[in-house]
């Protein structure tokens, strides 16, 4: 007898990973490219240091813009480079807010 399968399982939800990054490039069709940044100690001196990850992640609706903080989440390869998806914008870029043009009355 088998069972339903249920939404995820505790072992399937480990294996998801979530990071948080900036925005960097959204040019092309639901796809954006996301920096993530990490704190790395030197071995040596014991210093840290910045480095960055870049990951190519799936935007269903292109609502992210570059510079906006978003998260994203592992997920099955859609392609040859994207193994990540949009979770949700955290924080808007400062000047980033999708505004309408002005309606354009016809004049007689």
């Amino acid at each position: 007898m088998e069972q339903p399968k249920a939404a995820a399982t505790a072992a399937e939800k480990a294996r998801l990973k979530t990071v948080t990054g900036f925005v960097v490039s959204n040019k092309m069709k639901k796809s954006i490219t996301v920096q993530v940044e990490r704190l790395v100690r030197h071995p040596k001196f014991g210093k840290f240091q910045r480095k960055y990850t870049t990951y190519t992640s799936h935007d269903e609706k292109n609502e992210a813009r570059p510079g906006d903080k978003v998260t994203i989440i592992s997920c099955r390869p859609l392609s040859k480079s994207k193994r990540w998806t949009l979770k949700a914008i955290v924080e808007r870029a400062r000047g980033s807010e999708v505004t309408a043009a002005p309606a354009v009355t016809p004049t007689t």
